[in-house]
């Protein structure tokens, strides 16, 4: 619809149609022919609109009708446009008012979209801030049990080591008073056998000493966890105390075979590695069957890295199982049996000593975990 912001012409009010329609009326009620031309006529009636002239009515027949009919046609044009411009004023609000609702909309579609990106943002920022806590929960666990560990160690270092010092310097007294009472003692058979069978129990009781005094200073070398620095570690040498350890916890019934190739020292936190050697070895232990074993081994690969190599013949892994084993707190265990967090710790000492775990498994196969560092 045309604005009346320029002066309209009579075409702009009123189309052909209706300027046909309107003569017709008019000749009606004035019993006249009557003609009407935006163009000059000679004699003709000016019709105005808004004090331009628009077109003028022509009847010769009659002045009268001719003014008459001009008024008329004036009036009419009056009201077209009026309601013309109440129209235009009408489409132009309400086309003001769609925009300011596009604007508003497309204002709160970013408002919406702001703030989706900051929930998201937030959402984000708080799965971090979960994962920054279970870890911290998980190292204060993993670092209270080692700590408790140490207490321990020191404890039975403080409490048994005085005991198994008495206990094998008496048992030596004891081997050179036995050999003294042989000399003087009769020297028959029974008095050979009697002599022979207590020098056996000396031995097996010295033999037991050595071992409690071995397991403690063990005990102690796994548990120091209060060393600040990396040293050079002897990786096989962490291992073979670790399986004293775990075969002194099952007590000799462990079949742990040992396939150690010679190894660079490795710089790195001791009882840190010693703490992933066991998780593992113990992961393996718990797998096995009667018949079960262990196979452990150790070589440098063609690019100088260092493996640890740790199979056994066990239950294994389901498949479906295998891509959580590396999550916090999941375990294939019955409950209070595992906390989970085994393989978890063991694979964060390895990424903190710059290196890798990898593990592969079949169910009721057994598993194969490698434990790969970089030489520095």
């Amino acid at each position: 619809m045309r604005s009346f912001e320029d002066d309209p012409t009579l075409a702009d009010l009123l189309p052909d149609e209706r300027q046909q329609q309107l003569l017709q009326l008019v000749q009606v009620l004035a019993d006249r022919p009557i003609a009407l031309s935006e163009t000059p006529l000679a004699g003709a009636e000016a019709v105005e609109f808004n004090l331009e002239t628009l077109g003028w009515l022509h009847c010769p027949e009659d002045i009268q009708v001719q003014q008459a009919g001009a008024r008329l046609l004036e009036f009419v044009l009056f009201y077209v446009g009026k309601y013309r411009l109440a129209a235009n004023l009408h489409h132009d609000s309400t086309e003001a008012s769609f925009a300011e609702l596009q604007r508003q909309h497309a204002a709160l579609q970013e408002s919406e979209a702001r703030y989706k990106s900051l929930s998201e943002q937030l959402q984000t920022r708080v799965e971090e801030q979960v994962q920054i806590i279970e870890k911290a929960q998980q190292q204060l666990y993993e670092t209270a049990r080692l700590r408790s560990i140490g207490q321990l160690a020191a404890g039975v270092a403080h409490e048994i080591n005085n005991p198994i010092g008495f206990i094998a310097s008496n048992l030596r007294v004891a081997g050179d008073y036995l050999d003294e009472l042989e000399q003087q003692l009769p020297t028959d058979q029974h008095t050979r056998f009697l002599i022979e069978d207590f020098r056996a129990l000396l031995q097996e009781s010295t033999s037991g000493t050595r071992r409690i005094a071995a397991i403690v200073a063990d005990l102690k070398t796994f548990s120091n966890i209060d060393q600040a620095d990396f040293v050079p570690c002897d990786l096989n040498a962490l291992l073979g105390t670790t399986c004293h350890l775990l075969q002194a916890e099952g007590n000799q019934t462990l079949d742990i075979q040992l396939s150690l190739g010679e190894l660079p020292r490795l710089a790195g936190y001791p009882a840190k590695l010693s703490q992933a050697f066991y998780n593992v070895l113990d992961n393996a232990a718990k797998s096995l069957r009667e018949d079960g074993r262990i196979l452990i081994s150790t070589h440098q690969d063609e690019y100088g890295a260092l493996e640890v190599i740790i199979e056994d013949n066990g239950c294994g892994i389901a498949d479906s199982d295998l891509p959580r084993v590396f999550d916090p707190f999941f375990t294939t265990r019955p409950v209070g049996s595992g906390t989970g967090l085994g393989l978890t710790v063991a694979r964060d000492i390895l990424v903190a000593h710059q290196g890798e775990i990898l593990l592969s498994s079949h169910q009721d196969t057994g598993t194969r975990v490698t434990l790969r560092f970089l030489c520095r």
